[in-house]
C-alpha cells in the first residue's frame, strides 16, 4: 500500500503535469511493484488527511518488539484538488502495481505559465516541501520539490542521523523531461557521488506536433520502446559505474494484452537482469525476473502474480424480472461486464523465488480504512 504522503506527492505530479514513468529511474518500476512488495511486520497504523488542498499531515504508529513511529507534514503551493480521503480514492491508485504508460504529451508552452497583473509578472513556480520525524530513533527526512519549467524539475532530499556517516546526506537531483527524452543530474554527498542518466522514446515526437494536430493515428501506434543508460562516479572512493537499460510497453490503444517488458545490463560488473509482466485478464497480472551474472555465474529466478477482486453487480434489469415474474436468476445473472477501476475492493499479491521464499500480500478496504495483510 502506498503511504499517504507518496501518494499526495503522485497527485502533484499529476496536478502539475509531470510524468514519473518516464525516467531511466523507473525503467523496472513495474516489476519492482509486483515483485519486490514489503509484507507486514506487526502492527502498523496510520493516520493522515488533507486539512486544506495546500496542507498534509500524517502519524504512524508501529508495533515491532517496541513502539515506534513518525510525525509528517507536507506543503504544496499548487492546490491538490485531486487528492482523495481513504474512502473515495480508487484502490488502483492506493496500491502499487502494474503501471500502464500514457501517451507522450507535447509539454506545455513555457509562457503559458506566465501570470501578468498590471503589466507585472507575478506568477510562481510550483513547490512541495515533506518533512517526517522518526520517533524515539530521532531520524529526520526532507524533500524539497520545485518545477522550474514545464520540462524542468528540481528535487532535494535529505536524511539527518547520527548513525550515518556526517551526520546524513544529501541528495540533489535536476530532471528535463521533454516527453521524447528525459535527461537527469544528480549529486550525493554520501561520497560526493554525481551521475548523469537518460531515457530516450524511439516514435512520435509530440513536440513536432502543430498546434491542434497530433500527426498519427494513435489506434496505430501499440506500444513504446525506450532506451535509456545512467554513468556515475564517486569522488571519495574514486570509483564508477554504468548501465544500460531498454523497455518495451504497450500502450492505452494496444488492443490486446498490456505487457511490459525490460533488460538491464551493468557491464563493469557483468549483471543483467530481465524482467516480464502480462495482463492476462481484466483481474490478473503475471510478472516474472530473471538475474544472471556473467563472472560468478550466480543466477536469481523469482515468479509473482497480481489478482484483483471486484464488485459483484446485477446485470441490468435482473432484479426488475425477478420482481415481476417471480423467477429465480440463473448462474451467470451477476454482471461485470462494465468494470472499472473504481470497482476494485481488493488485491492479492504473491511471489516465489527460486529457493522456495514465499511473500503473501492482501491489501483491501473496509469502510473508510485501508489495510495491508501480509506473510
Amino acid at each position: 500500500m502506498l503511504g499517504y504522503m507518496d501518494y499526495v506527492q503522485t497527485s502533484f505530479y499529476l496536478a502539475t503535469k509531470w510524468d514519473e514513468d518516464n525516467s531511466y529511474a523507473n525503467l523496472n518500476a513495474t516489476a519492482r511493484a509486483l515483485l519486490d512488495f514489503q509484507t507486514p511486520k506487526g502492527l502498523k497504523m496510520n493516520i493522515s488527511s488533507l486539512s486544506s488542498p495546500n496542507f498534509a499531515t500524517s502519524y504512524t504508529m508501529a508495533s515491532l518488539g517496541v513502539v515506534d513511529g513518525s510525525v509528517s507534514y507536507l506543503y504544496s503551493s499548487k492546490a491538490l484538488d485531486n487528492v482523495l480521503n481513504s474512502g473515495a480514492v480508487e484502490l488502483k491508485e492506493a496500491v502499487s502495481g502494474y503501471r500502464d504508460l500514457k501517451e507522450i504529451l507535447k509539454p506545455d508552452d513555457p509562457r503559458d505559465w506566465e501570470i501578468w497583473k498590471g503589466g507585472t509578472r507575478v506568477d510562481r513556480r510550483d513547490t512541495l516541501l515533506y518533512g517526517r520525524m522518526y520517533l524515539p530513533a530521532s531520524t529526520l527526512e526532507a524533500l524539497y520539490l520545485r518545477r522550474m519549467a514545464p520540462t524542468r524539475q528540481l528535487k532535494i532530499a535529505a536524511v539527518s542521523n547520527s548513525r550515518l556517516p556526517n551526520g546524513g546526506t544529501i541528495l540533489a537531483l535536476l530532471q528535463q523531461n521533454n516527453g521524447k527524452w528525459c535527461t537527469e543530474y544528480l549529486y550525493s554527498t554520501d561520497v560526493a557521488l554525481i551521475g548523469m542518466r537518460g531515457l530516450y522514446n524511439f516514435g512520435f515526437d509530440p513536440r513536432k506536433a502543430l498546434p491542434g494536430t497530433t500527426h498519427f493515428d494513435p489506434r496505430k501506434i501499440a506500444g513504446r520502446f525506450s532506451a535509456g543508460m545512467e554513468v556515475y562516479y564517486g569522488i571519495v572512493n574514486k570509483s564508477g559505474g554504468v548501465s544500460t537499460g531498454f523497455r518495451y510497453s504497450t500502450l492505452p490503444s494496444n488492443m490486446g494484452s498490456p505487457l511490459t517488458m525490460t533488460l538491464t545490463v551493468n557491464p563493469l560488473m557483468g549483471h543483467f537482469e530481465a524482467t516480464y509482466a502480462v495482463k492476462a485478464g481484466k483481474n490478473s497480472v503475471f510478472c516474472s525476473r530473471y538475474d544472471f551474472n556473467i563472472y560468478s555465474y550466480e543466477s536469481a529466478l523469482v515468479l509473482g502474480c497480481e489478482l484483483w477482486r471486484r464488485k459483484q453487480t446485477v446485470a441490468p434489469g435482473a432484479a426488475e424480472l425477478e420482481a415481476v415474474t417471480g423467477e429465480t436468476r440463473q448462474p451467470g445473472a451477476l454482471s461485470t461486464e462494465v468494470e472499472k477501476d473504481e470497482d476494485v475492493t481488493g488485491v492479492f499479491k504473491a511471489r516465489i523465488t527460486q529457493n522456495f521464499n514465499i511473500g503473501l500480500l492482501w491489501e483491501g478496504r473496509y469502510k473508510q480504512l485501508l489495510f495491508s495483510l501480509g506473510y
